[in-house]
C-alpha cells in the first residue's frame, strides 16, 4: 500500500495537539466533576476496591494489589498518582471525611510520607461505601474503560456534595481549583434548605453552613469576607492555629503557650518550618519570653509547647507568631469543577444546583428501576394466584402435555390441540387460559408445597405489599415534591449517621499587630570567619574579646541590630541581610552558614567588600575587575529593599577584585597579576552608575590580569612579596596615558 503523507502548517498542528492535551487534563485528571466531586483517579480507586469486594467489615488487602488492579483496568497512568490518591483518601487529617481505611503507615500531619505499598493495607471506609457507591447499579452510566474491555462508571452515585465536604485541589494547564473542605452536618443542612427554597440567597445559607471546616481545626479570621467568596466563588480566607494557654500549678513551673491547631495550609513540612522559625525568633531576640519549644505532637493531635518567662505578655507573644510564623496563612478559594462537561468556576449555589440536578436524575433511574422489578413482580405473583384458584386445571394441563413446550403454550394462549387430557371435561376450560410468558414460567417452576394454605395466604400478602409498592415509586416519580422528600429524609439518615462536630472556630479576628521598628535598637558585632559562618555578638563580649575576634574572624562590622550588612561578591552582585535575621551567639558559637541568611553561595562566588548599610551611607565606593574596568559608584546606587541585585554590570569572564571606599584619598594605585604598578589621579576614574561596567584603568599585556587597587594619601606602603613598596615614590601617569609604569 503507497504511504500517505499528510501537509500541514506545523504552528496549526503544535496549536490543535496542545488544546488536545490541555482539555483532557482539565476534564480528565486535574479538575473534579461537580456531580460526585471527584477526580477520575480517585473515582477509579473507590470503584475498583468495590469490584474487589473490600467492605468496611472485610479483612484489608494489600494496597498493591489495590493499585495494581486500577491501573491495569482503568487508570493507566502509573502507579505512583494511584498510590498518592489512595494514601489522600485515607487520611483524616487532610480530608473532611475519610474514604479509605488504612493499615499501616500511611503518612503524618507533620510530613512523613506513606510506606511504600507493599507494606501497607487499605479497606473502604464504610462512608465511602454506603454514601459514595450505594445503588452503583440502579443509577449511573457505565462507559468503556481505556481500552475498552471493562466498563467504569461515568460518574459514582454519591449523595452527599463531596466537593464542598472534602474539597478539592488541583492543577490542570492554564487553571487550578483549590476548594475547602467543609463540616457534613452543615452541608446536608445547607442542601435540605436549598430544596425547600431554591431562591434562598448565599447569606442565608450560610446560616446553616457559614464556612470551611477544616479537619486540622484552626481559626478563620475573616468570617466577613466569606459572603463574597461564597458568592463568587473565589477568594482568599485568612487561617490562624489555636493556642492554650496552661499556667504553671507550682511556683517553680514556667506558664506555657500550647499550640493545639494548625492552619490546614501547614500540614506536611510547614510545622517543621514554624518550628525553626520560632527558634530563630528567640534567638534574633524577637521573642524574649520565649525560654524552651517542645514539640510533643502525637497521633492524638498537635501540641506545641512555648515556655514562657514569668510575667510574659501572652498577646504580644500571639501577634509575632502570627505574623512572623506560618500560624497565620490564607487559604486561596478558587471553586473550579466540571460542570456539562466544562471548566467552570461555581459559587455555593451553583455547586448545590449541580449536586441536587444529579441527585433528581440519580434518583429517577433508581425509582424506575425498583418500579420496573416490583412489576415484573406483580405479574408473577397475579399470575400464581390464579393458578392456586384454578389449580385442578393446571394440573390436567400438565398431565395431559407430552412436553414443556405443549404444556406453556396452553398456558398462555389456551392452545390444547396437543394436550391429552386423563379427565374429561378440563378442555373447554383450559382453552380460555391466557397467561403471560413470565407468570406461565413461574407457573411451569412453582413447587407442590406452595398450594399449602398458609403458603398462598404469604403470596396474597407479599402481594398487597408489592401494590404499596409500586403506588409509593409511581408517587415519586410522578412528584418533584415527593422526591424532594425522599432526598431530605436520605440526606437526614446520613447526618445522624456519619456526621461530626465542627472543628473550626469562624470569627473576625482583630489583625495581627508586631512593630518590628519597636524593638530595643542596640549596638551589635557582626562576624564572618574564612569557613562562612557568621553570627551577631554583643558589644561588651566583642569589645573584652576584641583582638581574638579580629584575628580569627575574616569580617568584623559593628552595626546596629535594626542595620542591614551588605555583601559586595566577586560575581558583581550585591547581597543584603537584615541584622535581625543573624542568630545572636556567643564567642565560641560556631555561628550560622551565611549561604542560610542570603541567596550568597560561597561554592560558586567570593566576598568582595563587606559593611553595614548605615555605614555605606553617603559614602563613594571605587570598584575595580579582573579586565581592570574601573569606576567609582555613589553609595545611593546601592539603597534597595532587595536581598539581591547586580552591583555592576561585567562583560563574559570578568569578575570583581576590588571594592574600595573613598576616604579622603586623591590617587589610585592599580597592580596587575604582572607586578605593574600604574599611579594616577582618583578624578580620572569616572563617576558612574551601578549599571556600567566602568572605564579601562590600565592596558594589561596578554595573559594579564588586575590584582588590586589602592587608594593613597600621605606617603602609604604596601607589602609586595615581601618587599615594601613605597606608593608616593611611583610617577603619576598623565591624562593622556603618558607616564610612567613600575614593574617589580
Amino acid at each position: 500500500m503507497a504511504e500517505k503523507i499528510l501537509r500541514t502548517e506545523y504552528s496549526e498542528e503544535m496549536q490543535r495537539s496542545y488544546m488536545n492535551y490541555s482539555m483532557s487534563v482539565i476534564t480528565a485528571r486535574a479538575i473534579p466533576d461537580a456531580r460526585d466531586g471527584l477526580k477520575p483517579v480517585q473515582r477509579r480507586v473507590l470503584y475498583d476496591m468495590s469490584e474487589l469486594r473490600l467492605d468496611y467489615d472485610k479483612p484489608h488487602r494489600k494496597s498493591a494489589r489495590i493499585v495494581g488492579d486500577t491501573m491495569g483496568k482503568y487508570h493507566p497512568h502509573g502507579d505512583s498518582s494511584i498510590y498518592e490518591t489512595l494514601v489522600v483518601m485515607s487520611q483524616d487529617f487532610k480530608k473532611g471525611m475519610a474514604l479509605v481505611d488504612g493499615h499501616g503507615n500511611f503518612g503524618s500531619i507533620e510530613g512523613d510520607g506513606a510506606a511504600a505499598m507493599r507494606y501497607t493495607e487499605a479497606r473502604l471506609e464504610k462512608f465511602a461505601q454506603e454514601v459514595y457507591l450505594k445503588d452503583l447499579d440502579k443509577t449511573v452510566n457505565f462507559v468503556p474503560n481505556y481500552d475498552e474491555t471493562e466498563k467504569e462508571p461515568e460518574v459514582l452515585p454519591v449523595r452527599v456534595p463531596n466537593l464542598l465536604i472534602n474539597g478539592a485541589e488541583g492543577i490542570a494547564v492554564g487553571m487550578s481549583t483549590s476548594i475547602p473542605p467543609h463540616n457534613l452536618g452543615e452541608v446536608v443542612d445547607a442542601v435540605r434548605a436549598y430544596i425547600d427554597d431554591p431562591e434562598i440567597s448565599t447569606e442565608q445559607l450560610m446560616e446553616y453552613m457559614p464556612g470551611p471546616d477544616f479537619p486540622t481545626g484552626g481559626i478563620i479570621a475573616n468570617k466577613s469576607e466569606l459572603p463574597g467568596i461564597y458568592e463568587n466563588g473565589v477568594g482568599k480566607i485568612k487561617l490562624r492555629g489555636r493556642f492554650e494557654v496552661e499556667l504553671g500549678k507550682r511556683k517553680a513551673d514556667k506558664d506555657k503557650l500550647v499550640i493545639t491547631e494548625i492552619p490546614y495550609t501547614m500540614i506536611g513540612a510547614g510545622i517543621n518550618k514554624m518550628l525553626v522559625d520560632i527558634a530563630d525568633l528567640v534567638e534574633s531576640k524577637k521573642l524574649t519570653d520565649v525560654v524552651d519549644i517542645s514539640n510533643q505532637s502525637n497521633k492524638d493531635g498537635i501540641r506545641i509547647v512555648l515556655e514562657l518567662r514569668k510575667d510574659a505578655d501572652i498577646d504580644k507573644i500571639k501577634n509575632i507568631l502570627y505574623k512572623k510564623t506560618k500560624l497565620e496563612d490564607t487559604f486561596g478559594v478558587n471553586m473550579l469543577a466540571i460542570a456539562g462537561g466544562r471548566p467552570e468556576t461555581l459559587n455555593l449555589k451553583g455547586i448545590l444546583r449541580n449536586f441536587l440536578n444529579f441527585q433528581y436524575e440519580n434518583t429517577e433511574r433508581k425509582y424506575n428501576v425498583l418500579l420496573q422489578k416490583e412489576l415484573d413482580k406483580k405479574e408473577v405473583q397475579e399470575g400464581l394466584i390464579t393458578a392456586c384458584d384454578c389449580i385442578d386445571l393446571i394440573i390436567a394441563v400438565l398431565r395431559g402435555a407430552k412436553n414443556l413446550k405443549d404444556a406453556k403454550a396452553c398456558l398462555m394462549s389456551g392452545d390444547v390441540s396437543k394436550i391429552q387430557f386423563k379427565v374429561p371435561g378440563f378442555e373447554e376450560d383450559a382453552k380460555q387460559l391466557h397467561f403471560t410468558e413470565r407468570q406461565a414460567s413461574a407457573i411451569l417452576e412453582m413447587r407442590l408445597y406452595k398450594l399449602i394454605g398458609l403458603e398462598i395466604l404469604a403470596l396474597e400478602k407479599e402481594h398487597k405489599e408489592t401494590l404499596r409498592k409500586i403506588a409509593e415509586y409511581k408517587k415519586i416519580l410522578g412528584s418533584r415534591d415527593e422526591m424532594n422528600r425522599v432526598i431530605k429524609d436520605d440526606l437526614a439518615a446520613i447526618r445522624k449517621e456519619f456526621s461530626v462536630p465542627r472543628r473550626t472556630l469562624i470569627e473576625d479576628g482583630p489583625e495581627a499587630f508586631y512593630d518590628e521598628t519597636a524593638v530595643a535598637v542596640q549596638e551589635v558585632v557582626f562576624v564572618l570567619d574564612r569557613f562562612g559562618y557568621c553570627k551577631l555578638l554583643d558589644k561588651s563580649t566583642y569589645e573584652r574579646n576584641q583582638e581574638t575576634v579580629d584575628t580569627e574572624q575574616v569580617h568584623v562590622v559593628r552595626c546596629l541590630n535594626t542595620d542591614k550588612i551588605c555583601l559586595f561578591a566577586s560575581s558583581g552582585n550585591l547581597y543584603q541581610i537584615k541584622a535581625a535575621d543573624v542568630p545572636a551567639g556567643k564567642l565560641r558559637d560556631k555561628g550560622t552558614p551565611i549561604e542560610n541568611l542570603s541567596k550568597y553561595d560561597g561554592t560558586k562566588d567570593s566576598i568582595i567588600y563587606l559593611t553595614s548599610a548605615q555605614d555605606l551611607k553617603g559614602r563613594t565606593l571605587v570598584f575595580a575587575t579582573k579586565m581592570a574596568m574601573v569606576k567609582q559608584v555613589p553609595a545611593e546606587e546601592f539603597e534597595t529593599n532587595n536581598r539581591m541585585v547586580a552591583a555592576t554590570k561585567l562583560q563574559e569572564g570578568d569578575g570583581v577584585v576590588t571594592i574600595v571606599p573613598v576616604e579622603g584619598q586623591s590617587e589610585v594605585v592599580l597592580q596587575t597579576t604582572g607586578g605593574v604598578f600604574l599611579r594616577f589621579p582618583l578624578e580620572e576614574i569616572s563617576v558612574l552608575k551601578k549599571a556600567s561596567r566602568g572605564v579601562r584603568g590600565i592596558k594589561l599585556a596578554k595573559n594579564e590580569e588586575l590584582e588590586n587597587l589602592y587608594l593613597i594619601g600621605e606617603d602609604p606602603v604596601i607589602e609586595y612579596k615581601g618587599k615594601e613598596v613605597h606608593m608616593n615614590r611611583l610617577k603619576i601617569a598623565k591624562r593622556d596615558g603618558k607616564g610612567s609604569k613600575v614593574r617589580l
